[in-house]
């Protein structure tokens, strides 16, 4: 069995490094003072981490 980890204890860069090496996951980074628009064609959950 897996154990049970409380993610409230995991950074959030190893969570996004994590969900960024799942299949369905799409990354998309903007530098700094870059804007970028993200279009999906839904169902989908756009995320945006400022870290």
């Amino acid at each position: 069995m897996d154990k049970i980890v409380n993610l409230a204890y995991v950074g959030t860069e190893s969570l996004v490094q994590e969900l960024q090496g799942r299949e369905g996951v799409k990354t998309t980074i903007a530098a700094p003072y870059e804007d970028v628009s993200v279009h999906a064609n839904g169902p989908a959950i756009v995320m945006v981490v400022t870290d």
